[in-house]
């Protein structure tokens, strides 16, 4: 087997929510197969405190505060990448929130666009405006975060799940319009993982950790690094022939 194909030397990677968890992690995790990265969060102190431990450690890391939720943000932030690195080879659209845990009954419209705007609003934009530079460079990398909400929703998180249902078909369609440019899409499903999104959900229903644990068939909660390891697959050529797939990595939760 050819571990050079998990590389990413040379490569550029922008990705979202990178101040935290899953975000954080991949962030590092690329830098150490050898990529570039860009981090895009809402607070540039918590990006710069990623950026500085990826410089410690001998890699390349720029900092760039954006709202995905405020598409008036995005241009710079992928200015801001091509005019650092000159282009973008993989994007990681991580960035997500459930602000509200409700009965759909009691979701407000505001709350909804909160949710829509950044979870899937937001991913779609910046894919599309990353995927312009990436076909004038010849090929490319997006990979989304979904959720087993994607699949099956739990209580009190409906509007969550309909937008992580939305990414997964998303990612489906990017993948189908735009594999003649030769840019894969494809995108992972996390259950139970170690964020501060899963700990929010947990103190607003904090009988839900156990039972979703023990629908777990590993019996455990996820290190956001588990799901980084995937992220290398997925943005490397070892997965080249992988497009408009969504990856779910979940402990079993959604066998039981």
């Amino acid at each position: 087997m050819d571990l050079s194909q998990f590389s990413l030397d040379g490569k550029v990677a922008l990705i979202t929510g990178a101040s935290q968890g899953i975000g954080r992690a991949t962030a590092i995790a690329f830098s150490r197969a050898g990529a570039s990265v860009v981090l895009a969060s809402r607070k540039l102190p918590d990006l710069e405190e990623v950026a500085a431990e990826i410089r410690k450690k001998g890699g390349e890391s720029l900092a760039v505060p954006a709202h995905v939720g405020h598409i008036d943000q995005l241009d710079n932030l992928v200015n801001q990448a091509t005019a650092n690195f000159g282009k973008v080879d993989i994007l990681v659209n991580n960035a997500g929130i459930s602000p509200v845990y409700t009965p759909c009954l009691d979701m407000e419209e505001r709350a909804w666009d909160v949710i829509m705007n950044v979870n899937l609003k937001g991913l779609f934009f910046l894919s599309q405006k990353v995927a312009r530079v990436m076909k004038e460079h010849g090929k490319g990398v997006i990979i989304n975060v979904a959720s087993t909400g994607s699949f099956r929703p739990e209580p009190n998180s409906g509007v969550y799940a309909i937008s992580k249902a939305a990414v997964a078909m998303a990612t489906k369609v990017m993948a189908l319009e735009w594999a003649v440019h030769n840019i894969r899409i494809n995108a992972i499903a996390p259950g139970m993982i170690k964020t501060r999104l899963v700990d929010a959900m947990w103190d607003s229903n904090p009988e839900s950790k156990e039972v979703m644990i023990g629908q777990t068939l590993l019996g455990r909660i996820g290190e956001p690094e588990e799901i980084a390891n995937a992220m290398i697959l997925l943005a490397s050529d070892a997965s080249s022939y992988a497009t408009g797939q969504i990856f779910v990595i979940d402990g079993g939760y959604l066998l039981k």
